[in-house]
């Protein structure tokens, strides 16, 4: 594999990746301010700047290390975490009832974006196999994929994961 594939790669996965940690850590901030918890609106996380949410080792380096040193063996693998929303339960209106839904909404957005990523791939899929077609279908699949893994595993009863 040389530079030029592994920069179509990164090119292909870093749009979804930003949008699966953003969306998904911004519903979180989201949902718990809609609950009365007001930390993650006090702390300018409910945003939809990936900036806000990015982890300079999470979301940066160990991916980069984790996908080359794994693309070098032929199949590169994405590994990583974003910066955790801060949410206060105790300050939740129910706080039994709601933390449940604070930790559902960012699986669910994982849901939705799936299912966005999939509306992309079917009108990239009908635009015909130009060059930027064929990219965005790659980035769609991308997408989806990434979306849908992170939903699976944040459903997972296991900290730091929401379930």
């Amino acid at each position: 594999m040389d530079y030029s594939d592994i920069i179509v790669q990164i090119s292909v996965l870093v749009i979804p990746v930003l949008f699966a940690i953003t969306l998904h850590e911004a519903a979180h901030g989201y949902v718990a301010k809609y609950f009365g918890d007001l930390t993650a609106y006090q702390a300018g996380r409910i945003s939809l700047n990936p900036l806000r949410h990015i982890d300079p080792i999470g979301t940066i380096l160990v991916p980069l290390v984790v996908y080359f040193s794994t693309a070098a063996a032929g199949q590169g693998f994405l590994f990583g975490w974003a910066k955790p929303v801060p949410v206060n339960f105790a300050r939740l209106r129910h706080p039994k009832k709601d933390m449940f839904w604070v930790a559902a909404a960012g699986p669910a957005a994982n849901l939705l974006m799936a299912v966005v990523w999939i509306w992309i791939a079917n009108g990239a899929m009908k635009t015909g196999g130009g060059t930027a077609s064929t990219w965005f279908y790659a980035m769609s699949q991308a997408g989806i994929l990434i979306n849908v893994v992170l939903m699976v595993l944040n459903l997972f009863p296991l900290p730091p994961l929401d379930g």
